[in-house]
Protein backbone atom coordinates (compact mmCIF):
# COMPACT_ATOMS: atom_id res chain seq x y z
CA UNK A 1 0.00 0.00 0.00
CA UNK A 2 1.33 3.66 -0.81
CA UNK A 3 1.14 4.58 2.64
CA UNK A 4 2.28 7.99 4.18
CA UNK A 5 3.70 9.33 7.34
CA UNK A 6 1.63 10.66 9.02
CA UNK A 7 1.55 13.58 11.66
CA UNK A 8 -1.28 14.35 14.26
CA UNK A 9 -2.87 17.59 14.79
CA UNK A 10 -5.15 19.15 17.63
CA UNK A 11 -7.44 21.99 17.28
CA UNK A 12 -7.95 24.14 20.48
CA UNK A 13 -10.39 26.68 20.69
CA UNK A 14 -7.08 28.93 20.80
CA UNK A 15 -5.20 27.16 18.47
CA UNK A 16 -3.14 24.77 17.91
CA UNK A 17 0.27 23.38 19.65
CA UNK A 18 2.73 21.31 17.65
CA UNK A 19 4.90 18.53 19.51
CA UNK A 20 8.12 17.26 17.95
CA UNK A 21 9.72 13.59 18.84
CA UNK A 22 12.86 13.99 18.49
CA UNK A 23 13.62 10.52 16.46
CA UNK A 24 10.37 10.04 14.33
CA UNK A 25 8.47 10.97 11.64
CA UNK A 26 5.39 11.52 13.85
CA UNK A 27 3.65 14.49 15.60
CA UNK A 28 2.00 14.64 18.45
CA UNK A 29 0.07 17.22 20.36
CA UNK A 30 -0.64 16.81 24.19
CA UNK A 31 -2.17 19.88 26.57
CA UNK A 32 -6.39 20.32 26.21
CA UNK A 33 -7.48 19.21 23.24
CA UNK A 34 -11.08 17.98 21.54
CA UNK A 35 -10.12 17.28 18.34
CA UNK A 36 -7.27 15.02 16.62
CA UNK A 37 -6.67 15.31 12.98
CA UNK A 38 -4.08 12.49 11.95
CA UNK A 39 -2.86 14.09 8.84
CA UNK A 40 -0.84 11.96 5.88
CA UNK A 41 1.48 13.57 4.84
CA UNK A 42 4.11 12.11 2.41
CA UNK A 43 4.44 9.39 0.36
CA UNK A 44 6.62 6.19 1.52
CA UNK A 45 7.43 3.07 -0.21
CA UNK A 46 6.02 -0.30 0.75
CA UNK A 47 9.51 -1.43 2.22
CA UNK A 48 8.68 1.56 4.96
CA UNK A 49 5.56 -0.26 5.77
CA UNK A 50 6.82 -1.64 9.15
CA UNK A 51 8.38 1.84 9.91
CA UNK A 52 5.10 3.70 9.34
CA UNK A 53 3.21 1.03 10.87
CA UNK A 54 5.10 1.26 14.15
CA UNK A 55 5.27 5.56 13.82
CA UNK A 56 1.23 5.48 13.12
CA UNK A 57 0.25 3.32 16.13
CA UNK A 58 2.32 4.76 18.55
CA UNK A 59 0.28 8.19 17.83
CA UNK A 60 -3.14 6.19 17.95
CA UNK A 61 -1.54 4.50 21.22
CA UNK A 62 -1.30 8.01 22.71
CA UNK A 63 -4.77 9.46 21.43
CA UNK A 64 -6.30 6.14 22.57
CA UNK A 65 -5.41 6.89 25.99
CA UNK A 66 -6.12 10.29 26.38
CA UNK A 67 -9.81 11.16 27.34
CA UNK A 68 -9.71 14.80 26.60
CA UNK A 69 -9.26 13.67 22.65
CA UNK A 70 -13.23 13.12 22.11
CA UNK A 71 -12.87 12.88 17.80
CA UNK A 72 -10.51 12.02 15.50
CA UNK A 73 -9.76 12.95 11.93
CA UNK A 74 -8.18 11.19 8.94
CA UNK A 75 -7.09 12.72 6.23
CA UNK A 76 -4.18 13.18 3.51
CA UNK A 77 -2.31 16.60 2.70
CA UNK A 78 -1.60 14.77 -0.73
CA UNK A 79 -3.69 16.52 -3.68
CA UNK A 80 -6.09 13.83 -4.94
CA UNK A 81 -5.42 10.93 -2.90
CA UNK A 82 -6.27 9.90 0.41
CA UNK A 83 -4.24 6.52 -0.08
CA UNK A 84 -3.80 4.94 -3.33
CA UNK A 85 -3.21 1.25 -2.44
CA UNK A 86 -0.51 -0.91 -2.82
CA UNK A 87 2.80 0.02 -4.50
CA UNK A 88 2.61 -2.94 -7.20
CA UNK A 89 6.17 -2.01 -8.66
CA UNK A 90 7.52 -3.32 -4.60
CA UNK A 91 4.86 -6.18 -4.48
CA UNK A 92 5.98 -7.38 -7.74
CA UNK A 93 9.44 -7.89 -5.86
CA UNK A 94 8.24 -9.32 -2.75
CA UNK A 95 8.81 -12.70 -2.08
CA UNK A 96 5.89 -15.10 -1.36
CA UNK A 97 7.50 -15.72 1.73
CA UNK A 98 6.56 -12.02 3.05
CA UNK A 99 3.11 -11.42 1.78
CA UNK A 100 1.25 -12.91 4.07
CA UNK A 101 2.99 -11.17 7.12
CA UNK A 102 2.59 -7.45 5.12
CA UNK A 103 -1.54 -7.94 4.87
CA UNK A 104 -1.49 -9.40 8.75
CA UNK A 105 0.16 -6.17 9.53
CA UNK A 106 -1.81 -4.31 7.15
CA UNK A 107 -5.06 -5.94 9.00
CA UNK A 108 -3.82 -5.23 12.72
CA UNK A 109 -3.01 -1.61 11.62
CA UNK A 110 -6.58 -0.72 10.15
CA UNK A 111 -8.10 -3.18 13.20
CA UNK A 112 -6.32 -0.62 15.88
CA UNK A 113 -7.82 2.56 14.48
CA UNK A 114 -11.28 0.62 14.42
CA UNK A 115 -11.17 -0.04 18.36
CA UNK A 116 -9.82 3.30 18.82
CA UNK A 117 -12.30 4.65 21.85
CA UNK A 118 -13.38 8.03 20.37
CA UNK A 119 -15.35 8.86 16.52
CA UNK A 120 -12.80 8.92 14.19
CA UNK A 121 -13.83 10.25 11.20
CA UNK A 122 -12.45 9.89 7.13
CA UNK A 123 -11.90 12.97 5.29
CA UNK A 124 -12.00 11.67 1.65
CA UNK A 125 -10.96 14.34 -0.43
CA UNK A 126 -9.03 12.29 -2.95
CA UNK A 127 -8.61 8.16 -4.08
CA UNK A 128 -8.53 5.67 -1.62
CA UNK A 129 -8.56 2.62 -2.81
CA UNK A 130 -7.51 -0.60 -1.99
CA UNK A 131 -5.96 -0.67 1.56
CA UNK A 132 -7.03 3.32 1.62
CA UNK A 133 -10.37 2.66 1.29
CA UNK A 134 -10.30 -0.43 3.81
CA UNK A 135 -8.33 2.19 6.51
CA UNK A 136 -11.54 4.75 5.61
CA UNK A 137 -14.10 1.21 5.95
CA UNK A 138 -12.68 1.42 9.66
CA UNK A 139 -13.54 4.51 10.38
CA UNK A 140 -17.01 5.46 12.30
CA UNK A 141 -17.72 7.86 9.63
CA UNK A 142 -17.24 9.16 6.26
CA UNK A 143 -17.06 12.21 4.49
CA UNK A 144 -15.94 12.31 0.81
CA UNK A 145 -15.91 14.75 -2.15
CA UNK A 146 -17.69 14.13 -5.25
CA UNK A 147 -15.10 13.93 -6.93
CA UNK A 148 -13.03 11.29 -4.64
CA UNK A 149 -12.46 8.06 -6.11
CA UNK A 150 -13.16 4.71 -3.75
CA UNK A 151 -13.25 1.37 -4.82
CA UNK A 152 -11.87 -2.46 -3.66
CA UNK A 153 -9.47 -2.98 -7.04
CA UNK A 154 -7.48 -6.10 -5.65
CA UNK A 155 -9.82 -8.30 -7.84
CA UNK A 156 -8.20 -6.75 -10.63
CA UNK A 157 -4.18 -8.23 -10.06
CA UNK A 158 -6.47 -11.94 -8.99
CA UNK A 159 -6.35 -11.15 -4.97
CA UNK A 160 -9.00 -10.45 -2.84
CA UNK A 161 -8.66 -7.08 0.08
CA UNK A 162 -6.62 -8.50 2.87
CA UNK A 163 -6.95 -5.42 4.91
CA UNK A 164 -10.85 -6.15 6.55
CA UNK A 165 -12.56 -5.28 2.80
CA UNK A 166 -14.32 -7.98 2.37
CA UNK A 167 -15.96 -7.74 6.28
CA UNK A 168 -16.40 -4.44 6.80
CA UNK A 169 -17.71 -3.31 3.23
CA UNK A 170 -20.85 -5.77 3.70
CA UNK A 171 -21.50 -4.26 6.52
CA UNK A 172 -21.59 -0.79 5.81
CA UNK A 173 -23.25 -1.24 2.60
CA UNK A 174 -25.03 -5.10 2.34
CA UNK A 175 -23.96 -8.10 0.88
CA UNK A 176 -25.08 -8.39 -2.01
CA UNK A 177 -23.53 -4.42 -3.01
CA UNK A 178 -20.06 -5.60 -1.64
CA UNK A 179 -20.05 -8.56 -3.97
CA UNK A 180 -20.74 -6.64 -6.80
CA UNK A 181 -18.53 -3.93 -6.04
CA UNK A 182 -15.37 -6.41 -5.22
CA UNK A 183 -16.12 -8.68 -7.85
CA UNK A 184 -15.81 -6.01 -10.68
CA UNK A 185 -13.41 -3.84 -8.97
CA UNK A 186 -15.56 -1.28 -9.82
CA UNK A 187 -14.43 2.63 -8.64
CA UNK A 188 -16.82 5.19 -7.37
CA UNK A 189 -17.13 8.39 -6.98
CA UNK A 190 -18.30 10.23 -4.08
CA UNK A 191 -21.92 10.83 -5.13
CA UNK A 192 -22.21 7.46 -5.22
CA UNK A 193 -20.96 6.33 -2.67
CA UNK A 194 -23.25 8.32 -0.58
CA UNK A 195 -26.24 7.42 -2.75
CA UNK A 196 -25.08 3.81 -1.58
CA UNK A 197 -24.20 4.71 1.81
CA UNK A 198 -20.50 4.00 1.58
CA UNK A 199 -19.74 7.37 3.29
CA UNK A 200 -22.02 9.40 5.53
CA UNK A 201 -21.77 12.52 3.52
CA UNK A 202 -20.68 14.36 0.24
CA UNK A 203 -19.90 17.59 -0.84
CA UNK A 204 -18.96 19.40 -3.60
CA UNK A 205 -15.14 19.73 -3.75
CA UNK A 206 -13.66 23.39 -3.61
CA UNK A 207 -10.59 24.82 -5.23
CA UNK A 208 -8.48 23.99 -2.53
CA UNK A 209 -9.14 20.16 -2.45
CA UNK A 210 -9.85 20.16 0.84
CA UNK A 211 -13.80 20.17 1.34
CA UNK A 212 -14.47 16.81 3.04
CA UNK A 213 -11.78 17.82 5.88
CA UNK A 214 -13.83 20.96 6.37
CA UNK A 215 -17.13 19.06 6.83
CA UNK A 216 -15.50 16.60 8.58
CA UNK A 217 -14.38 19.21 11.29
CA UNK A 218 -17.57 20.78 11.06
CA UNK A 219 -19.58 17.06 11.84
CA UNK A 220 -16.67 16.40 14.35
CA UNK A 221 -17.40 19.96 16.11
CA UNK A 222 -21.14 18.70 16.05
CA UNK A 223 -19.66 15.60 18.33
CA UNK A 224 -17.55 17.66 20.99
CA UNK A 225 -20.72 19.34 22.74
CA UNK A 226 -22.12 16.66 23.69
CA UNK A 227 -21.10 13.87 26.88
CA UNK A 228 -17.68 12.70 25.88
CA UNK A 229 -18.26 8.88 28.14
CA UNK A 230 -21.94 8.67 26.89
CA UNK A 231 -20.47 9.52 23.15
CA UNK A 232 -17.42 6.56 23.70
CA UNK A 233 -20.02 4.30 25.27
CA UNK A 234 -22.67 4.96 22.62
CA UNK A 235 -19.77 3.91 20.02
CA UNK A 236 -19.10 0.30 21.96
CA UNK A 237 -23.03 -0.39 22.07
CA UNK A 238 -23.31 0.17 18.21
CA UNK A 239 -19.99 -1.07 17.34
CA UNK A 240 -20.55 -4.63 18.99
CA UNK A 241 -24.25 -4.70 19.28
CA UNK A 242 -24.28 -4.24 15.55
CA UNK A 243 -22.47 -7.99 15.20
CA UNK A 244 -24.41 -9.92 17.60
CA UNK A 245 -28.33 -10.89 18.03
CA UNK A 246 -31.02 -8.28 19.11
CA UNK A 247 -31.01 -9.68 22.81
CA UNK A 248 -27.33 -9.90 22.96
CA UNK A 249 -27.15 -6.54 21.63
CA UNK A 250 -30.01 -5.05 24.25
CA UNK A 251 -27.57 -6.88 27.05
CA UNK A 252 -24.36 -4.90 25.81
CA UNK A 253 -26.38 -1.80 25.51
CA UNK A 254 -27.44 -2.45 29.37
CA UNK A 255 -23.85 -2.86 29.88
CA UNK A 256 -22.68 0.25 28.52
CA UNK A 257 -25.49 2.38 30.15
CA UNK A 258 -24.51 1.00 33.49
CA UNK A 259 -20.74 2.50 32.73
CA UNK A 260 -23.19 5.67 32.72
CA UNK A 261 -24.93 6.21 35.92
CA UNK A 262 -22.33 7.41 38.12
CA UNK A 263 -20.98 9.59 36.10
CA UNK A 264 -20.16 13.03 37.00
CA UNK A 265 -21.04 14.26 33.57
CA UNK A 266 -24.48 12.92 33.80
CA UNK A 267 -25.45 14.27 36.86
CA UNK A 268 -23.96 17.94 35.07
CA UNK A 269 -26.45 17.14 31.97
CA UNK A 270 -29.18 16.75 34.27
CA UNK A 271 -28.10 20.23 36.36
CA UNK A 272 -27.41 21.89 33.54
CA UNK A 273 -30.65 21.09 31.83
CA UNK A 274 -32.85 22.49 34.79
CA UNK A 275 -30.60 25.56 35.27
CA UNK A 276 -30.66 26.28 31.59
CA UNK A 277 -27.11 26.92 30.51
CA UNK A 278 -25.14 24.71 28.62
CA UNK A 279 -23.26 21.37 30.01
CA UNK A 280 -19.33 21.75 31.35
CA UNK A 281 -18.80 18.13 30.27
CA UNK A 282 -15.45 16.51 32.14
CA UNK A 283 -15.06 13.03 30.17
CA UNK A 284 -15.95 11.78 34.13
Amino acid sequence: MSLQFCQNFIRRGTGCIKLHHQKSNVQFISRTYSVAATEQSKQSQTDEFQKFNCEFEESVHAIRFDKEVRAVIIRSLVPGIFCAGADLKERLTMPASEVGPFVARLRAFVSSMETMPMPIIAALDGAALGGGLEMALACDLRVASDSAKMGLVETRLAIIPGGGGTQRLPRIVGPAIAKELIFTGRVIDGTEAHQIGLVNQVVEQNKEGNAAYHRAVELAEEILPNGPVGVRMAKIAISRGSEVDLASGLAIEEQCYAQIINTKDRIEGLVAFKEKRPPRFQGE
